[in-house]
């Protein structure tokens, strides 16, 4: 398997133009110059893209929903001028220089932005679902353990559950541009998974461009001259340091964010100084520094392999009261 998906992702070159296809582009950042930059590069390869993103930044939000909530008008502006308050719940970005046709926010959670451009502006526009679905460039790099609550990873998720070849991308901090919504950094990682893009097509042959049941988790360095693609797993290296705290005074992290100044509880992100062991060093968290990585996920929770199974079966072969 891990041979096969190392021919069919961007670890080789691909060679030719890819296969125009139906994209969807989510995020869990809202409007940001990583996502413009991403529709522009995927535009110029002559694919058809549908961008369904929330209304304001809901990192960490992993895979909630608000079920059965109807959404009402905006209660507040959208993240970067995407609406204003009062719009819709869902509809077009109405920001000058962003085309309404094809980008659209939703007043709420990431996956929820995703089921939008899935359940309801693809079938508009194409009658079915996308060939793929990519999620983010986020800013900032989603590796480790800390995927468990990442909006962008979740997205993901959720459509490899419907079948759908899906990738999570996230590049570094560095990318942000809240003014223009054009930073370099964001061209330049965009111009990397339009040719992700091309070689997941070089590698389909026709078919689906993702084997069912495996989606990717790609992370793009903040030195972004360091592009050579490493297949990596997400492993048990954690480059955050995530823990709940009796006082986020304590956070050095949490004091630049502007939310420890008072020595209040809650859950915070450190950076993890602990040096990785030997059995770590193919995990994305430590590869990421000098390369660009990709992981392999399956979709929800589900273990598949004979070993885990097999686990399984003799815990169900106990409790039956069988030998």
């Amino acid at each position: 398997m891990l041979t096969r998906l190392l021919l069919a992702t961007a670890l080789v070159a691909a060679p030719a133009l890819a296969e125009a296809r139906n994209i969807v582009v989510s995020n869990d950042d809202g409007l940001t110059s990583n996502v413009v930059a991403l529709y522009k590069a995927l535009k110029a390869e002559g694919h058809d893209v549908i961008v369904s993103i929330p209304c304001t930044g809901q990192s960490g939000m992993g895979g909630a929903v608000k079920f059965m909530r109807p959404l009402g008008p905006l209660s507040q502006d959208c993240h970067n001028g995407a609406a204003k308050k009062g719009a819709p719940g869902v509809g077009p970005i109405d920001r000058e220089g962003i085309p309404a046709q094809d980008f659209n926010y939703v007043d709420g959670t990431p996956v929820m932005a995703v089921l939008y451009g899935i359940d309801v502006l693809a079938q508009k526009r194409w009658a079915k679902a996308p060939d793929l679905v990519l999620s983010g460039p986020n800013e900032g790099q989603n590796v480790g353990q800390i995927i468990v609550s990442s909006g962008t990873v979740n997205v993901v998720q959720y459509a490899s559950a419907r079948g759908i070849p899906a990738v999570a991308l996230s590049a570094g901090v560095g990318t942000t541009d809240n003014t223009g919504l054009a930073n370099p950094q964001s061209a330049t990682v965009a111009a990397l998974s339009a040719e992700l893009v091309d070689a997941l097509d070089a590698g389909a042959a026709g078919r689906s461009l993702l084997p069912a049941g495996i989606s990717l988790n790609v992370n793009f360095p903040d030195d972004l001259a360091k592009d050579s693609w490493k297949l990596t797993r997400v492993g048990t290296y954690n480059a955050y340091d995530v823990h709940f705290t009796e006082d986020m005074s304590q956070s050095p992290v949490a004091r630049a964010m502007g939310a420890g100044g008072q020595s209040l509880p809650g859950v915070v992100i450190d950076l993890n100084k602990a040096a990785p062991t030997p059995a770590q060093a193919r995990d994305e968290s430590i590869v990421v520094r000098d390369a660009i990585t990709v992981s392999v996920m399956q979709p929800g929770y589900g273990a598949q392999d004979k070993h885990t199974t097999g686990i399984a079966r003799k815990l169900i072969n106990r409790l039956s009261g069988k030998k």
